[in-house]
């Protein structure tokens, strides 16, 4: 059941004279490694007049950098996106044997290449003191993880903060507060000490109004939200990177967009350029707005929605009438004897001579009027209540009066699922009934 949703990102400087731009580095096209597909993307930046040219920067990021040849007043980057936020399971992952526990070591060629991922800031007494009472290791790698991204998330309070950059693990600690980046940047340190490579994250996050109230625990937003984000990846053996979001405490999943992922913060600014010495008004506009949705179990069809599917049922059930076609309910018929049925006889599974019996009883009395001249198979009947049903089931193959063109003895033994047809060269003899039929009936009837 997909909601595919349209994200709109508008950010604007305008500045109190005209300037010269430097060249300009904007992140904001989701990442190769997003995990939520991406239906349609577009990129339009002010000035109108500019050289763009689409990158990968050193870590797979896209990167569009634009050079402007003129002076300007302002710069307008704006993004549309269309996602289909499709459920992802946070913990769909495996992991190697060696990694289910931690801790654990990189082998020494894996260590080679996340080495710019293991680099480590210098540990403060505050930060030294923090990291000790984080929870303890020796268990279950996941577990362990869960619980360290939840650490921060109650340790650390978060608040939008407007200046650039992002605090030292020092300054997050020492006000317990810090923006989404803040935080991301204090757990990629922490689990660095603890010898796991970490990176950057700066990205997209949608939020959507839930369908219904959560009875236990948040329910959420109030309404749909999306905004600029910063997290956490660790890398896992077995399951690469995967996502932490120390600001809810919560697994990245569908509403993460990664926009760039990189060792160091500086490296993942969703947009970096110079600009002459000017004063400069910043505002930025950001929506989500769902653009299609599935019908599902806790949102189904509305009102308008299903009077449109009744005109249709009706057009449908008029042509029917006009074309003279009937429709029946699917379905083969089953016939079961009553009499009996509580004797030890009828007890047990199979087609036993009682079983059999019946069976011979029903099928002629009921099924030999309509199947007279066709070749039939006989098989046991379904079990019904753990029991075995009195009767066996007759099955129509092929009306021999009805299709001159095959075979019914060779159409018997294909379809009798397993079960093959063939002729005596003596009298045919049921194995219930012990009646003979004659060389004339054998050839109309093929026996099973």
């Amino acid at each position: 059941m997909a909601i595919h949703v349209a994200l709109h990102h508008r950010s604007r400087y305008r500045y109190d004279r005209v300037v010269k731009l430097g060249p300009q580095t904007i992140r904001l096209r989701p990442a190769p490694h997003c995990r939520t597909p991406i239906l349609a993307y577009s990129l339009q930046v002010e000035p109108a007049r500019q050289y763009l040219n689409w990158q990968q920067d050193p870590f797979g990021n896209y990167l569009a950098r634009l050079v402007f040849p003129d002076p300007a007043r302002e710069l307008v980057v704006e993004v549309d996106l269309v996602a289909e936020m499709t459920v992802i399971n946070p913990f769909d992952f495996f992991l190697e044997s060696t990694a289910e526990q931690f801790p654990f070591s990189y082998p020494a060629a894996t260590v080679a290449e996340l080495t710019p991922y293991l680099e480590k800031v210098p540990l403060s007494p505050r930060f030294a003191r923090f990291l000790e009472g984080a929870p303890a290791a020796g268990r279950r790698t996941i577990d362990w993880l869960v619980d360290m991204n939840q650490y921060v998330a109650s340790a650390i309070s978060y608040l939008i903060r407007l200046e650039p950059g992002v605090q030292t693990c020092e300054e997050t600690l020492e006000k317990r507060s810090g923006s989404c980046r803040d935080s991301a940047w204090l757990l990629a340190q922490m689990l660095r000490h603890r010898g796991l490579a970490t990176r950057f994250v700066s990205g997209y996050l949608i939020q959507l109004q839930a369908d219904e109230k959560s009875l236990d625990g948040p329910s959420g937003p109030e309404k749909d939200f999306t905004d600029l984000h910063a997290w956490t990846e660790v890398y896992l053996p077995g399951a690469g990177w995967v996502g932490l979001d120390p600001t809810s405490g919560l697994f990245a999943g569908e509403g993460h967009l990664p926009l760039a992922a990189t060792p160091e913060p500086t490296s993942a600014a969703p947009i970096a350029g110079l600009v002459d010495p000017c004063e400069c008004e910043f505002d930025v506009t950001m929506k989500v707005t769902r653009i299609h949705e599935d019908p599902r179990v806790t949102r189904p069809y509305t009102e308008e929605q299903w009077r449109a599917i009744d005109r249709l049922g009706l057009r449908v059930d008029e042509a029917l009438r006009a074309g003279r076609i009937q429709l029946t309910m699917g379905g083969g018929a089953h016939l079961r004897l009553d009499r009996s049925t509580g004797s030890a006889g009828m007890e047990h599974h199979g087609t036993g001579r009682p079983q059999a019996a019946a069976g011979d009883h029903v099928v002629r009395a009921a099924v030999e009027p309509v199947v007279a001249g066709s070749p039939a198979a006989f098989r046991p009947g379904k079990m019904v209540s753990r029991r075995a049903t009195a009767a066996m089931g007759a099955v129509v193959l092929l009306a021999e009066g009805w299709r001159a063109d095959l075979d019914p003895a060779r159409i018997a033994g294909d379809a009798a699922g397993g079960i093959g047809a063939w002729r005596c060269p003596g009298p045919a003899v049921h194995p219930a009934a012990g009646r003979a039929v004659g060389p004339a009936r054998r050839q109309r009837h093929p026996r099973l």
